[in-house]
């Protein structure tokens, strides 16, 4: 009797630290393929609505060999039952465990077919799930670029979307009768025009978004997690959701099984785990899917590897909160929200969120400016600001998608070394909103002088030509260091994205920062609310990580030449010897020209 209670209490200290609502039972028995032959009857699991799972009939009509890659084998079962026949193989019952002889087979992963009058489905064998494991916690290294993700088949649909847009698949068209059985990954709270602008990036990055088709929530949910009840996978949660949902195939005391198929295919990531309740099931010739809301949160997914996910009960996964204002003059509107903290995903995540934050306002239109200030904080290393202003041009981007990209490029960067791995611990955002298009065009530049002496101050005037405004005179000092080399100087005018463009280019092509050298790169980036002077003379210049070294001797340079163009050092062949500004504009400035004088 007391050792029947003693193990009764340490089942129930683990469900508690582990997850209080999940249900701990036996090993669970299984079957190999080996021991799998056609005609075969069995049983699987799947939630059509609510959070109990329903049984359906399983018949096996075979083995398909290698289907699944080199050594990967599908069972190839049918269905039946009077809700399986009803609405086929649908979306979110990938995972669903399928039992022969009262023994664990594997998870339903895979449709075959288009328009598929039979509900005939392909089951990854539990033996190859059960090799995921989450013994190796180093972040995976995977990096897309917010500007341009990598082109890898789409693992997750839904309804009324196809698989890969045209463009995503540089070997052509192909036929495929196998594929995996969508989950859908549902955004909650965005609006049609964010997932139009961005649903081809993440489709690059490997998800076709959902619009709109559930929700997520911290409801408690009491039923107990089973093998069959729905899950779900959280990339943002707050005042804009994405979810993911699949279905549970096995469980232990400590993690559990789902999908039988990769969600990404990321390897090592960390999101957090919800339990997950179906408000329908709705069956479609083309697509059918559940529609679901993430509710409860249960521990976190550790591993997306090729034939499941693995969960982690009790972990408390690393998400980064993003705290946005907007201000304008009906008052100020302030959003909650956490994304995934993952180089292949935060970067699309924030530029979709933001997007949709900005476009989502009732003071939104295509003539609004915005004014950007904020930070990224890094544990460990300096905030890396955010300040900037974004206004539209002719035939160019709205502002809020630039101020979006802007962000995302950030980013990008952010995760894009070789060295460390960084810890984004918060996001705090600004937005002063300008009902009115505040750009400006850098007309003309000029100076009265044609020759000056180190030691000299000249003045450069500048037009500006606001859109539908007046001409507005800007007069910039600049200086000429006592250290400046006789003969032709270049004074470069313009905005400061060009100036960036200009000293910054060669070095981002050419090497990968550590993350305290991309984050000081990072921060001495160039406003574009103000018109630069930056005098630029032929002595060379080199840059190691985020140091300039300019006008070098032609000596040091030969010591130095064998850096030349690795990734320690990136020499240009002209210096910047001085750089003056305006002060700050209400206008977004665009344009540049190039002075020259004579130094005597």
């Amino acid at each position: 009797m007391r050792r029947t209670l003693f193990c009764g209490a340490i089942a129930f200290f683990l469900s508690l630290t582990a997850v209080s609502h999940a249900q701990v039972s036996k090993p669970v028995e299984t079957i190999p393929v080996s021991s799998i032959h056609a005609g075969m009857h069995g049983v699987a699991y799947t939630v059509f609505q609510g959070t109990k799972p329903e049984s359906m009939g399983v018949e096996v009509l075979g083995i398909l060999k290698n289907a699944n890659g080199p050594k990967g084998d599908i069972i190839l079962v049918r269905l039946s039952g009077e809700k399986a026949e009803y609405t086929g193989v649908v979306a979110g019952m990938s995972g669903s465990p399928v039992y022969l002889n009262g023994k664990l087979a594997g998870a339903l992963a895979f449709r075959i077919g288009e328009f598929s009058k039979e509900p005939i489905a392909g089951v990854t064998p539990i033996a190859e799930m059960l090799e995921i494991n989450a013994m190796d916690r180093t972040p995976g290294n995977g990096i897309v670029n917010a500007k341009s993700a990598v082109n890898t088949p789409s693992k997750t649909s839904g309804p009324g979307l196809g698989d890969v847009p045209p463009d995503a698949t540089a070997s052509g068209d192909y036929a495929n009768y196998l594929k995996p059985i969508e989950t859908p990954l549902v955004f909650s709270g965005f609006s049609q025009d964010a997932m139009q602008r961005f649903a081809p990036q993440f489709a690059k990055a490997g998800i076709v978004p959902v619009l709109g088709v559930g929700s997520v929530s911290d409801i408690k949910q009491p039923a107990v997690l089973e093998p069959g009840s729905a899950i779900s996978a959280i990339l943002v949660r707050g005042d804009m959701d994405i979810a993911a949902t699949c279905t549970v195939t096995y469980m232990d005391a400590q993690h559990l099984l789902a999908c039988g198929h990769p969600l990404l295919q990321f390897g090592m990531v960390d999101l957090p785990m919800t339990k997950a309740e179906v408000l329908a099931t709705l069956p479609s010739p083309l697509n059918a899917f559940k529609i679901v809301n993430a509710t409860e949160p249960v521990g976190a997914f550790v591993q997306d590897r090729h034939t499941g996910i693995l969960g982690e009960f009790g972990k408390e996964p690393d998400m980064i909160p993003v705290t946005l204002n907007i201000h304008s003059g009906a008052g100020n509107k302030q959003f909650h929200y956490e994304v995934l903290n993952n180089a292949n995903l935060s970067p699309l995540a924030m530029m979709a969120t933001v997007f949709n934050a900005l476009h989502g306002v009732n003071e939104y239109g295509e003539d609004t400016t915005y004014r950007m200030n904020g930070r990224i904080s890094v544990n460990g290393y300096s905030d890396v600001g955010v300040q900037n202003m974004f206004a539209p041009s002719d035939g160019g981007q709205p502002a809020a998608v630039m101020a979006a990209l802007s962000l995302g490029d950030r980013f990008s960067r952010i995760y894009d070394n070789p060295y460390n791995v960084p810890s984004i611990r918060g996001v705090q955002l600004d937005f002063d909103l300008v009902r009115e298009r505040r750009w400006a065009r850098l007309e003309g530049a000029r100076t009265d002088v044609t020759e000056a002496r180190p030691g000299d101050e000249i003045t450069i005037e500048t037009l500006l030509r606001p859109y539908r405004g007046e001409l507005i005179l800007q007069q910039i000092p600049i200086h000429i260091p006592t250290s400046t080399s006789k003969g032709p100087l270049r004074i470069l005018v313009s905005d400061g994205e060009t100036l960036d463009r200009v000293r910054h280019a060669m070095p981002a092509l050419g090497r990968k920062l550590d993350l305290a050298s991309t984050i000081a790169m990072l921060n001495k980036q160039h406003v574009n609310n103000r018109v630069f002077v930056s005098l630029l003379e032929a002595d060379p210049e080199a840059t190691v990580a985020d140091k300039v070294m300019p006008t070098l001797p032609l000596s040091i340079m030969n010591v130095m030449d064998g850096m030349r163009g690795t990734q320690e050092m990136v020499v240009q062949n002209e210096s910047s010897v001085n750089e003056a500004a305006t002060g700050p504009l209400d206008y977004v400035v665009a344009g540049a020209q190039v002075l020259t004088i004579t130094v005597k």
